[in-house]
């Protein structure tokens, strides 16, 4: 058996489709008889897991993890286990304690190989850490694959049908552009040069592209508005908190706008923006970065596999 997990320094890399490097453990009757440190060549997610197959790799650990991925690895007959922070050794032997719980897909996308955001790197604190060679605490790191505009899903998607269509439950192959009302862009897979590649109708996208490309013809182009409850959603004033600088070492060194991780109760990683923040408490906006907005997007099918 072969697991391989996102590495950095030690830690767990939060980013599987941005990880530079994997540690692989081999393991036999149950223990680690040796493990070795690989370059993931910069490569994509689709391409991260046709190499981690070529190494013949059984099971992936990684913390953050979009749907497109999740896909892509289940196709090569790799178990995912996502969620996970700390120092790898230590997540490997509690996988193969069985104390291992994998979230499943836990990061929003919009498109391969993009992200944004002002995701601030050179902070690291008891709860509450960025991603830094030097940052050794859990649930560390900026969103894999974006977590600002675009029509990336809910974290919490599953690969069933939740809407009807005819592209419902096949991998379809989309260009967009993406604007707020006033005009302004904030995503574009033209900009990329590559279409963003999804299964329609299982939660992997915001519900309205979702819906929209559903009954597209392939080469169709259209245009649709979104509100904020068929996109990211209203602000929910109960996804802001404010915390005691005292009570989270390392918080002093924080700037209002920086995009963050803190540690939920279970220990997995949170995204969040610093709202606020004085010499005694810091606020956090735990709200997605796109939450309240109505979107516009121009899409394009480009192409539809049923597979």
């Amino acid at each position: 058996m072969r697991i391989a997990v996102t590495y950095d320094n030690g830690e767990v890399f939060q980013h599987f489709g941005h990880t530079e490097e994997f540690k692989v453990y081999e393991v036999e009757d149950g223990k680690v008889v040796s493990s070795e440190v690989i370059d993931s060549n910069g490569q994509g997610h689709g391409a991260l897991a046709n190499l981690l197959a070529g190494k013949q790799v059984d099971v992936i650990i990684c913390g953050g993890i979009g749907g497109g991925a999740m896909q892509a690895l289940s196709e090569n007959n790799i178990e995912v286990v996502a969620g996970a922070a700390g120092n790898t050794d230590d997540v490997v032997a509690a996988y193969l304690k069985g104390e291992l719980e994998s979230t499943g897909v836990n990061c929003d996308h919009h498109g391969e190989g993009h992200t944004c955001g002002d995701h601030e790197e050179e902070h690291s604190c008891g709860h509450c850490a960025g991603h830094d060679e030097d940052s050794s605490c859990g649930g560390c790191g900026d969103d894999e694959e974006g977590c600002g505009g675009g029509c990336g899903g809910c974290g919490g998607c599953h690969m069933e049908p939740i809407m009807e269509g005819k592209n419902v439950g096949k991998t379809c192959r989309t260009h967009y552009r993406g604007t707020f009302n006033d005009g302004t862009q904030f995503d574009s897979s033209y900009d990329r040069g590559e279409p963003l590649e999804f299964v329609c109708g299982v939660g992997m996208m915001i519900r309205g592209f979702d819906a929209a490309v559903a009954n597209m013809e392939v080469g169709q182009k259209l245009s649709i508005h979104l509100s904020p409850e068929e996109a990211y959603g209203e602000l929910d004033p109960s996804a802001i908190v404010t915390m005691k600088i005292a009570e989270l070492p390392g918080s002093e060194n924080l700037t209002v706008g920086q995009r963050v991780y803190l540690q939920d109760i279970y220990g997995q990683p949170v995204p969040v923006t610093v709202k606020e923040k004085d010499d005694e408490k810091v606020t956090f906006d735990a709200n997605h970065e796109m939450a309240g907005k109505e979107l516009n997007f121009d899409i394009e099918l480009v192409e539809v596999i049923d597979r």
